[in-house]
């Protein structure tokens, strides 16, 4: 193996890039993988399948030198510096027109810096985002990449064969220009954070304010999953209900703190659609709640002193399961809508060309936000490419209507007896206002005429005002 040239490098042997890796080897690929550690490189050669081209090295420039031209190398390593220092060390090694992928969550602006720093060196430079966790990277992700289309036809064979697959078709598409595949993933996982959290509170109203067990919450969520809910995080609660503590011989889920953690992605889409003046309420407050739940102390310490009812009565078991279930479809729909707004805004003001089809077809498998209302949104935007909002299609409408009625029961039921459902009220707020052809915002611009001299806009004649309100 010592002359052997390999198809792909990969820099970074975690759990996610050895897997990757022995993808790519399973497909038929030449493979070699660098980390620093001797002992991820022996994890790595310790999980070789026989009949597969896989070899480990800590020698950085052992594995450059052993690759195909034009060089092919992924990285796989922390966001931030940790990518610029991990390039600094690969440019002396490299030659003119090898390809650098970054498959890590960078933040798109290091990726446009990285793009144009690497251009400038004669080498190619793409973020790629990669969704689907562990499993996901050793039996087939979801991947987005973007950026240097001349680039992209030397990677995209082995990126197509290592990707999930829905009907045959690889979930993988070049996704536009720039830092497209890193701002897609980025969207995506703010998506994730919205859904995550509208879960989290229909689980909260049904255990905690209904007092359903963790078998029955197993079946709920089984049932749904066998439904318009079918999706890999509504799959993934069920299975969650029925673990066992090894400690305790309790469920899992009981003994686990209700701290949430974050690595920063959805803090990010938040704060770039406030960039771009673009609502996602779902996502922000899906955020904030994570920030709100690590207020522990405070938290324990606020419930002695402000009490609330919690336990929700006179309806029955099959009503409230029917009315959570309408409401999880609901602030769902709404999650992605917003997300995919915000494409559509920023695909346009930083030039990306962002192919919204595209994105929602390859988000069918392999990714952390999977679901079947994915194929309805590929309907949707494949009979109207320029869609800026999923809520304007009339078949969309029709499954977002028929769920209203539910949802405001639901949210209500929660409001009432003091269970927090963020998620969803704002999912809920997000489209009263978005359907409202008025809304209160002409007294907020007197407000502002009135103290700032802001200026404003008339109902009935073109132009910009102000008032002498005094």
């Amino acid at each position: 193996m010592a002359n052997q040239l390999f198809d792909f490098g990969l820099i970074g042997l975690g759990v996610m890039g050895r897997n990757l890796l022995l993808n790519m080897a399973d497909h038929g690929f030449a493979v070699i993988g660098y980390n620093r550690s001797p002992q991820k490189v022996t994890e790595l050669e310790s999980e070789i399948v026989p009949g597969t081209t896989v070899k480990g090295t800590s020698d950085l420039a052992e594995m450059v030198n052993a690759l195909k031209s034009p060089r092919r190398i992924m990285m796989l390593v922390q966001a931030g510096n940790p990518v610029d220092q991990v390039l600094e060390e690969l440019i002396p090694l490299l030659s003119k027109g090898d390809i650098i992928i970054d498959g890590g969550n960078s933040h798109y602006t290091d990726t446009l810096r990285r793009v144009k720093y690497m251009q400038d060196k004669g080498f190619h430079f793409m973020g790629v985002g990669v969704s689907g966790g562990e499993e996901g990277a050793r039996r087939g992700p979801s991947i987005m990449p973007g950026g240097d289309p001349e680039a992209y036809p030397h990677v995209q064979p082995m990126l197509e064969a290592v990707s999930a697959k829905v009907n045959g078709e690889p979930c993988v598409a070049h996704l536009g220009k720039g830092a497209a595949g890193h701002y897609v993933k980025m969207v995506h996982n703010g998506i994730e954070y919205g859904i995550m959290q509208l879960i989290s509170e229909v689980y909260d109203v049904l255990h905690r304010g209904y007092g359903l067990d963790n078998d029955e919450l197993h079946e709920v969520f089984k049932q749904w999953n066998e439904g318009e809910l079918q999706s890999f995080l509504v799959e993934i609660t069920r299975d969650i209900f029925l673990k066992k503590d090894d400690k305790t011989g309790k469920r899992l889920v009981d003994v686990i703190l209700d701290k949430a953690g974050s690595k920063g992605t959805g803090k990010w889409t938040s704060q770039d659609a406030m960039d771009l003046g673009i609502a996602i309420p779902t996502i922000d407050i899906a955020v904030s709640m994570r920030n709100l739940s690590a207020l522990k102390s405070e938290r324990v310490a606020a419930s002695k002193i402000y009490t609330s009812p919690v336990k929700i009565t006179g309806i029955s078991k099959e009503e409230i399961i029917a009315e959570a279930r309408a409401a999880l479809f609901f602030g769902t729909l709404i999650s992605y809508a917003q997300g995919l707004a915000l494409l559509y805004v920023a695909s346009k003001e930083y030039d990306m060309e962002i192919p919204l089809p595209q994105v929602v077809k390859i988000w069918r498998g392999g990714c952390i936000i999977r679901s079947t209302l994915l194929e309805v949104y590929y309907k949707a935007y494949t009979a109207n490419p320029s869609l800026s909002n999923i809520l304007l299609d009339t078949n969309i409408a029709e499954l977002i209507k028929s769920r209203e009625a539910n949802t405001r029961k639901f949210v209500s039921k929660a409001s009432l007896s003091g269970i927090p459902v963020a998620g969803l009220s704002v999912s809920l707020g997000y489209y009263d206002a978005y359907r409202s052809e008025t809304m209160p915002t002409n007294l907020i611009q007197a407000q502002r005429d009135f103290f700032g001299a802001h200026t404003f806009q008339r109902v009935d004649e073109e132009g910009i005002f102000h008032a002498q309100w005094q």
